[in-house]
């Protein structure tokens, strides 16, 4: 049977072997959410970067570019991070070059793997069945907030953890744990996750439209990865 396990910051990430195995980027809050979006509504692919001049770069190759620190639009940015912003398709057959405060920098440090997905609710069911299709243990990288461990990208983790239990092992306690977790609060998902130190941030933002979308399950059946070069595409 495949293992699974849980890594609930990038700044833990080094104290997991990645090499042959299927990382999932969780963030939740929103970015892998954004690149779900982004990507069913006709994006054609995303390239992720953890600095933001490198990615502000792109704009000169005709990249629309997104940019978010710490919630809100980084400046000289088109765009944000904002889910909302691509399911009217207006940016369909658009190349997006984006970066956020945690989830590009979780993506960057999961390099060396045998495989990434970007793990979000909106596509949920249709990750966990790809992730059956593959013969490959698995490491959901929580991107979590500025290295601490957060609650939507590890109650994912659970939620994912769990609806693999037939086909995947627990290889540590964290997986464990979140199960745990996730079987007590997942009833009632969008309550419990009110109380997150960044659904609050954001809530103070203005943008509780985005929280409700981030936290919507199996909109899509699109499942997001990255190819060759690293890019974020359909799948």
């Amino acid at each position: 049977m495949r293992s699974i396990e849980v890594c609930f910051s990038p700044k833990l990430i080094h104290l997991h072997e990645v090499k042959g195995k299927l990382v999932v980027v969780v963030d939740i809050f929103r970015a892998t959410s954004t690149m779900v979006a982004a990507l069913a509504h006709g994006v054609t692919e995303i390239l992720p970067f953890a600095d933001l001049e490198a990615c502000r770069e792109m704009q000169k190759q005709e990249y629309l570019i997104a940019g978010e620190r710490n919630g809100l639009t980084a400046p000289g940015f088109e765009l944000g991070n904002s889910p909302l912003a691509f399911t009217n398709g207006k940016y369909a057959g658009r190349k997006l070059a984006m970066t956020t405060t945690n989830g590009t920098l979780a993506i960057e440090k999961s390099k060396g793997a045998a495989e990434i997905l970007v793990g979000a609710f909106p596509n949920f069911q249709a990750t966990a069945n790809y992730i059956r299709s593959r013969n490959l243990d698995v490491v959901i990288h929580c991107a979590g907030w500025k290295g601490r461990f957060n609650l939507e990208d590890s109650l994912f983790a659970g939620a994912l953890a769990q609806e693999l239990a037939d086909s995947h092992t627990n290889a540590d306690d964290g997986a464990l744990a979140m199960i745990s977790l996730f079987s007590k609060e997942g009833p009632q998902l969008s309550s419990f996750l009110a109380q997150a130190s960044h659904a609050k941030r954001l809530q103070n933002h203005g943008i509780e439209a985005d929280i409700d979308f981030c936290l919507s399950s199996n909109l899509y059946t699109q499942v997001v990865g990255a190819d060759k070069k690293g890019a974020m595409v359909v799948f």
